[in-house]
């Protein structure tokens, strides 16, 4: 194996956390209370049915800020909060701010000592590259919905990345806490790593807790990833 490529959003980010405490913050800013928790998690429920819009041809090629820019615009309506379209793009680009989890950056560091490491994302590169540097991710490639016009789990994405990255799928392993894109990953023949993140959607999480498969590697986080993959190269 040369290569590991990881999910970001929610396996190396915490996009709940962070997009909560920018709402909060922005309640502070305006004067008026936004309600945090619930624009967010309503958010993220209009990612995966934007993607299929796109996905089945209701909609053309539409990179991620933009279905969650229309999202916004849809939500902010629905609560009733009325905001100027500069404050809207403002408040789009929260998804560019994220921070990552405990264990994000140095388990990366270590990983990359013997792998090159990058992003597998459904987000769009502008997004990933101000996530990287607001994050201090040291990826050495990013791998980006809008670099194949297709969205995970589209054999596309992880096809064209194996193919951008000279390797055949079986030497390219890709790291998520989402057990469908590893389902997607494993039938192109990559190989795969399950990393749990049970706080990603708060404390009523209820899917991805625990592995449903016999993923090549299941890890604590992504230092416990590195380790393991270490000790199985010693073996």
């Amino acid at each position: 194996m040369q290569a590991i490529l990881f999910d970001v959003f929610g396996t190396v980010v915490d996009w709940r956390s962070s997009l909560i405490a920018q709402f909060q913050a922005l309640s502070a800013e305006l004067g008026r209370e936004l309600p945090a928790e619930t624009l967010t998690d309503q958010w993220r429920g209009h990612y995966a049915p934007s993607m299929d819009q796109v996905r089945s041809g209701a909609l053309p090629w539409t990179v991620l800020d933009d279905l969650h820019r229309a999202s916004l615009v849809a939500l902010l309506a629905q609560h009733g909060i009325s905001l100027d379209d500069a404050m809207v793009d403002r408040i789009t680009r929260f998804w560019h701010r994220l921070e990552p989890w405990p264990d994000t950056v140095d388990g990366l560091r270590r990983l990359q000592e013997r792998f090159v490491i990058g992003t597998l994302t459904n987000g769009n590169l502008a997004l990933m590259v101000d996530v990287k540097r607001h994050a201090g991710l040291p990826w050495d490639v990013l791998f980006c919905a809008d670099l194949f016009q297709h969205y995970k789990p589209d054999p596309q994405v992880y096809l064209g990345a194996c193919r951008l990255l000279g390797l055949p799928p079986q030497k390219v392993m890709l790291c998520a806490a989402h057990n469908y894109d590893l389902h997607a990953a494993r039938a192109l023949g990559l190989r795969t790593a399950f990393v749990p993140r049970p706080k990603e959607y708060g404390p009523g999480q209820r899917k991805d807790l625990a592995a449903e498969a016999d993923w090549d590697v299941v890890a604590d986080d992504l230092v416990d990833l590195d380790r393991k993959l270490r000790d199985a190269a010693s073996a």
